[in-house]
């Protein structure tokens, strides 16, 4: 014990000393791998022959093109990290993945690939490239929800810098990151619009009266629900303009085939852009297949394993089939660079329409199951095929990922943290290695673990009363004297830890990235935006 003592102090002491070293790049120290160049930026790990051949490939790509590179990213709703063939379901689950299989089979399939635990979060953090509890974005929105302060009148999107640089930027399908104006798509960096600003469950309670009875069929409940969002429907909008609504989305049937609409708008955006021959910026967020699952128009029964869940997983498979296909009839094949992954694990307590992972717990924890999603990298002579890594990469790494492969990394802004690093490097060189040192999840704005090689350290963790209520019934709460370990290569369920037994060498790296990660804090503070929920702490 009197190491760990020694320990948390020089941590302690870590946390008040490092923003005063890192005016510039600083060479790794102890545990430490990674130099930071400047104190808004997290630090990355050195791999200058990988980053000088991305940056020649890069080059040689624009110099044989004459333009940038296209970005799609294709980010599904819940799925669960074991809902793929790619990664161990598919076929096995019955409901086969061949379109998704195929971009893992001629890409980089991302076996580490990490989300935040619940939705708005995580595509706050993509589009931000920072850790939610600086954007104040820490939990879903609500209809119902105001915010007493705009999270987005200070947060800058790579839409937004992308727009400005030449992009045609858009978004297809699920927002859910605020309803107000000022907080609209095309209020923060997109051209065009196309889709709902909240989530499924939100409309489905007032279509599914013999699952939702309490509230369809009292009159006065269903009234006042309906009437908390002036946005019921599916909805379009032009950057600097305001949103209409297309159509009001009333029906069982119409939220079935939402995501059909969905890829209609994302395809014919595609071809537009290839017609003016200007690169772009494309977030295509499903639907599906957040609960409740209503089939679309000929896939009722379609999965082998005739569940509407696994239906979904189907015409998901199929959309991405889709708009592959699209790009490829355009001939943005090989000019545009892909990510596919999942905004959290699946939602267990809409069991059984939930999805499928091997680790611990679900969505809204901040266990591997939560957390851990599938991740593919795919851009045709750019992107090695049949590549597997295990190397770290969190999903706000799209944010200067996506800025890199643009050109325009020296835009990021320089007043605000940005907690995402740059992964061109590990994705595009053909045995590029991660250039992320940790992983950082949060509940809501409240530390809780690191990833850290193959190990995982828990400061706090999510328990729950009963198996799939990883959200119903679930408390908070601190670990005892010191933090739980997990070698999830040798446990990826995290079932049982020996943290001061055979891992106490490990409180070392775990500690220390603690605490440089809870000096950034000092200058870069959390933001509250009036959520309500979780905003205690330093990130100890």
């Amino acid at each position: 014990m009197k190491a760990l003592k020694h320990i948390l102090s020089c941590s302690l002491a870590a946390s008040f000393t490092l923003l005063a070293n890192t005016s510039h790049a600083q060479e790794a120290k102890g545990w430490d791998r990674t130099v930071r160049t400047a104190d808004y930026l997290e630090p990355v790990i050195p791999r200058p022959a990988q980053e000088q051949s991305a940056l020649d490939r890069l080059r040689e790509f624009e110099t044989r093109t004459g333009r940038k590179p296209n970005i799609l990213i294709l980010l599904v709703d819940d799925l669960g990290y074991g809902d793929l063939g790619a990664f161990g379901g598919g076929a096995m689950l019955g409901a086969p993945t061949p379109n998704i299989d195929k971009l893992a089979t001629d890409g980089l399939k991302l076996t580490s690939a990490y989300a935040t635990p619940v939705c708005t979060p995580s595509r706050a953090a993509l589009m931000t490239g920072r850790i939610p509890a600086r954007s104040g974005l820490t939990r879903p929105l609500l209809a119902s929800d105001h915010p007493t302060k705009n999270p987005w009148a200070d947060e800058v999107s790579a839409a937004k810098l992308l727009s400005e640089n030449g992009y045609v930027t858009g978004l297809s399908g699920k927002w859910h990151i605020g309803e107000a104006k000022g907080m609209q798509p095309q209020d923060v960096g997109y051209d065009e619009f196309h889709g709902f600003l909240s989530v499924v469950s939100e409309y489905t309670q007032y279509m599914d009266s013999r699952k939702y009875s309490q509230l369809m069929l009292d009159p006065q409940r269903l009234e006042t629900f309906k009437s908390l969002s002036e946005y019921n429907g599916v909805v379009e909008g032009k950057k600097g303009g305001d949103l209409k609504i297309v159509y009001p989305l009333e029906t069982q049937k119409q939220m079935g085939n939402v995501d059909q609409d969905f890829a209609n708008w994302s395809v014919d955006f595609i071809k537009r852009a290839a017609k003016d021959n200007k690169p772009f910026y494309l977030i295509h967020a499903f639907a599906k297949v957040h609960f409740d699952n209503y089939a679309g128009d000929g896939y009722e029964g379609r999965s082998p394993a005739k569940l509407p869940y696994r239906d979904a997983v189907v015409e998901v498979d199929d959309i991405v089939g889709r708009l592959t296909k699209t790009l490829q009839e355009s001939g943005q094949a090989d000019n545009t660079f892909v990510f596919f992954t999942s905004d959290n694990g699946p939602e267990e307590d809409s069991y059984p329409d939930s999805g499928f992972t091997p680790f611990r717990s679900g969505k809204g924890t901040t266990w591997e199951g939560g957390v851990r999603v599938p991740g593919i990298a795919y851009w045709p002579g750019m992107i090695k095929g049949g590549r597997i890594s295990d190397g770290l990469f969190d999903l706000m790494d799209l944010f200067n990922t996506s800025l890199a492969l643009a050109g325009i990394k020296d835009k990021i802004p320089t007043e605000r943290y940005i907690d995402g690093v740059d992964q061109s490097s590990f994705l595009l060189a053909d045995d590029g290695q991660t250039s992320r040192q940790a992983v950082f999840s949060y509940n809501q704005a409240d530390f809780s673990a690191i990833r850290w090689e193959n190990f995982k350290g828990y400061f706090k963790v999510i328990q729950y009363d009963q198996p799939f209520a990883n959200i119903s019934m679930s408390t908070f709460v601190p670990v005892g004297v010191a933090p739980w370990i997990f070698d999830i290569y040798r446990d990826p369920k995290e079932r049982i830890t020996r943290s001061n037994g055979d891992y106490e060498w490990l409180y070392g790296p775990i500690l220390q990235l603690q605490a440089q990660h809870a000096a950034t804090f000092v200058k870069y503070p959390k933001k509250d935006i009036g959520l309500g929920i979780g905003g205690g702490g330093d990130p100890k």
